[in-house]
């Protein structure tokens, strides 16, 4: 089997040992790609995360590649068949920490318009690339940086493909069209510590916010919509007491997370389950962590060329969803930007063992290639 380029690439990424926040150099290996195709290579660090905003042409429409160097950590390293950092191909499948996700992603965007740039130099509109290291971490010093950096001079992103890895069993069979948001309220319940045995001399705040919690969490929140199932609601933490068994205790500690639809705002779904509290009269502090807000993409012409390289390429339909958790779609999506995430078969992601099929690894680049294609090229 001859090795493809795409394929050459995405071994040199997964040998640089990229764990968040490092970069380990794969932003400079793209940057000496990218900058003899006509690129402008813009570095951008802020505090301990690296970013690479890379574009091609001043001209609008703004076609868009975004994805991440940094990996989760590898795990416990004899239980890896080869070194986590040391590509190994078994079997037709690639082995190695980020193959999946997504760094043969990022191979396959390079060849792709290395492909597009020398097949059509006049290409409309411009080619960009946001890159950065810091996706599987806190997500601060990446893609929000960046975006903030791009808003605040109106460079605007018309179209954006994440490579995360959508697909489910063969490439292009899932892509992602939005994802839901996520909203975590960490929650204290103020009662009067005593002893069991004499509670009018105490209160409990577990069975004081009992009740509370029991609504909250058969609340109906929302029907969801054509893209999006219903709002959930889900407690992911609750502690109280001394870990004696004769103490009432003094605090209730509930830790509990939204996952919503574009039927609810954050600022809904916060004022909704204040009221619940202050109906039940508890006394309460609550602090809420907004992760990411909900965004779709309904329609237009990303998902229509997405959906039409998809099916010139593998010959199969794919199906539009929502579901999983988050991704740095969300900070660029609110831009205005349409956006869509197109990637491998996600079943070994932050998994021990990852991998992916070589193949596919090809396959993807020719969807890249096709969709710019068609956005950029063919599109007038």
């Amino acid at each position: 089997m001859t090795h493809s380029l795409v394929l050459s690439l995405t071994e040199d990424l997964i040998s640089r040992p990229s764990v968040t926040p490092e970069d380990a150099g794969c932003q400079q290996m793209m940057a000496d790609f990218l900058s003899p195709l006509g690129f402008s290579i813009e570095p951008m660090v802020f505090h301990d995360t690296t970013n690479l905003w890379a574009r091609k042409g001043t001209q609008s429409p703004v076609f868009c590649f975004a994805g991440h160097t940094d990996v989760v950590p590898p795990g416990p390293m004899e239980k890896w068949m080869s070194p986590p950092f040391e590509p190994t191909i078994r079997d037709g499948m690639l082995y190695g920490r980020g193959t999946a996700d997504m760094k043969g992603s990022i191979a396959a965007m390079m060849v792709a318009v290395n492909r597009l740039v020398k097949d059509y130099p006049d290409h409309n509109g411009s080619i960009a690339f946001l890159i950065t290291s810091d996706e599987e971490g806190p997500f601060i010093n990446g893609t929000p940086k960046v975006v903030e950096t791009l808003e605040a001079r109106n460079e605007k992103i018309t179209w954006c493909l994440v490579g995360e890895p959508s697909s489910t069993k063969h490439v292009g069979d899932v892509v992602k069209n939005g994802r839901r948001g996520s909203l975590t309220g960490d929650l204290t319940v103020f009662g009067i510590q005593g002893h069991v045995a004499y509670p009018h001399l105490a209160e409990n705040p577990v069975h004081t916010a009992a009740p509370a919690l029991a609504e909250l969490s058969t609340k109906h929140w929302d029907h969801g919509n054509e893209f999006f199932p219903a709002t959930s609601f889900q407690i992911a933490n609750i502690q109280a007491g001394t870990g004696a068994s004769n103490v009432i205790p003094g605090e209730l500690h509930v830790q509990f997370n939204f996952r919503y639809s574009t039927e609810l705002t954050d600022s809904q779904i916060k004022e909704q389950v204040e009221a619940i509290l202050q109906k039940h009269q508890l006394r309460y502090e609550l602090k809420w962590t907004l992760s990411g807000q909900p965004f779709l993409t309904g329609s237009g012409q990303l998902i229509e060329a997405t959906q039409a390289a998809i099916k010139e390429i593998t010959g199969t339909e794919t199906e539009l969803s929502t579901s999983g958790g988050t991704s740095d779609g969300r900070f660029i999506a609110p831009t205005g930007a349409q956006v869509v995430e197109l990637g491998p078969v996600n079943a070994t992601i932050h998994k021990v063992n990852e991998c992916v099929n070589v193949q596919d690894l090809d396959i993807l680049s020719d969807i890249y290639y096709s969709l710019m294609k068609k956005l950029l090229v063919d599109h007038d």
